[in-house]
């Protein structure tokens, strides 16, 4: 299920030639621990196993891909390269570098393949808003939301065979927090993905439109650590899901709205805004109320370490806080609430949005994600964006108050009045 693979083996079918997969291992990458690259390695070996049933070579290339890869084209006599897209800083580096260093007469593509409307395609401009891009998107739909073509066995195998790999070795190349332990509830690789979406048909999505805002109720997808990883394609999911439109019509509706429109919007976001990790991305409105109130008085004050530790005073933040340091995930409409507490409780919005973006990265498994950093509102697939939370990206200006000024305020009371907050309050309690 993955448009940049199809378009690669139909290259190489048209040429009569091998084709190759690689991996290029970075050593670090932002604030990503042990958990995540667990998650990404175990289902990278579903990915080594399925392609040598295919007949296609898989290569673990360890060390950045601008070191490793153009070496590889080079030995292997490589005649064209496919790659993925991302619209984050760094990733968009790596391809950047990639093409300076490769030979002039190796043709490099691009092929988003983890957006449904390629990113570049849904919109050539930054959109304001999910109401300004979802017409965009539901126009191109038809074209882009279609069955995948088959994978077939590649009929041209490779001169030599791909070296065998050593998985465990693997970990001994990596330079991150090993102190961050995987999480028990998800297994990592494709086919554990695709069971979670089948339970998520199954057993969730009838009360998806109604729960899907309450942290104590089962409604979620629960598939962003697969999406993230590219383990689970957002296409596959919204295909399947789409069959059940007839019986539970507002859920796939709902579904589709934040799989595709909000999340696409984030994507949108961080591709056309080079500032999508500061303030510096926020609308003018935005920076012009969080700097008139940024020397309004705090009514508390945290470290990075009281945060880290859910240590605050406010029993409901401290257990979302705990849940995603323990599992890797926090509901959608917490997240929402616990980054605009950052706000409230920190030294400025340049802090509070520092502290967000490296405690969603480090302990979601679905972190470091354009989605962590743009438009969300209570998804069930991805982080509520900091910067929607902290800054107001996509959103409008609200009622001004003391240190949010019109950034859109959430509080307490307001979460009671949404759900049952003791009975999430004692699952998470604290064991300091």
């Amino acid at each position: 299920d993955n448009w940049a693979f199809l378009y690669a083996q139909r290259l190489a079918l048209k040429q009569e030639l091998p084709l190759h997969v690689c991996f290029c291992l970075v050593p670090k990458f932002l604030e990503a621990t042990i958990r995540h690259y667990r998650f990404m390695l175990r289902g990278l070996q579903e990915v080594a196993e399925e392609c040598a049933e295919l007949n296609i070579s898989f290569h673990l290339l360890l060390g950045y891909a601008k070191d490793v890869l153009p070496t590889f084209v080079v030995e292997h006599g490589v005649g064209g390269l496919v790659t993925d897209f991302s619209p984050l800083r760094l990733p968009r580096q790596w391809v950047e570098d990639v093409r300076e260093r490769l030979p002039e007469d190796v043709p490099f593509a691009q092929v988003d393949a983890h957006n449904i409307v390629p990113c570049w395609v849904a919109s050539p401009k930054q959109e304001y808003s999910a109401r300004t891009i979802r017409g965009k998107i539901h126009a191109q739909l038809p074209e882009f939301l279609t069955e995948f073509p088959p994978v077939v066995r590649h009929p041209h195998p490779p001169s030599c065979p791909a070296e065998p790999i050593a998985w465990e070795a693997c970990y001994s190349s990596l330079q991150v927090d090993h102190t961050v332990k995987e999480v028990e509830w998800a297994t990592p690789g494709t086919s554990a993905g695709l069971a979670v979406l089948k339970s998520f048909i199954a057993e969730r999505l009838k009360s998806f439109s109604t729960h899907r805002n309450d942290p104590n109720k089962a409604a979620l997808s629960n598939l962003s650590p697969w999406l993230h990883f590219g383990q689970v394609s957002t296409q596959r999911a919204i295909l399947e899901v789409q069959k059940h439109r007839r019986t539970y019509k507002d859920s796939v509706d709902a579904f589709v709205e934040e799989a595709v429109v909000r999340r696409e919007l984030a994507e949108n976001f961080c591709y056309y805004n080079e500032n999508y990790d500061s303030v510096q991305g926020a609308y003018d409105w935005a920076q012009t109320t969080l700097k008139l109130h940024a020397k309004d008085k705090r009514p508390y004050l945290y470290s990075l370490q009281e945060l880290e530790q859910g240590t605050t005073h406010d029993p409901l933040w401290n257990a979302a806080q705990l849940q995603m340091v323990r599992e890797g995930k926090m509901h959608g409409f917490l997240r929402m609430y616990w980054a605009k507490k950052i706000l409230e409780w920190t030294r400025s919005p340049e802090e509070a949005l520092q502290f967000a973006i490296y405690l969603n990265d480090r302990y979601e498994l679905d972190g470091r994600d354009p989605n962590g950093y743009g438009r969300a509102d209570a998804l069930s697939l991805c982080p509520a964006g900091c910067l929607w939370s902290i800054c107001g990206i996509h959103d409008q200006g609200w009622a001004e108050r003391a240190i949010f000024g019109k950034i859109r305020y959430m509080n307490y009371a307001g979460c009671k009045r949404k759900f049952d907050v003791d009975q999430f309050e004692r699952r998470y309690a604290s064991t300091h």
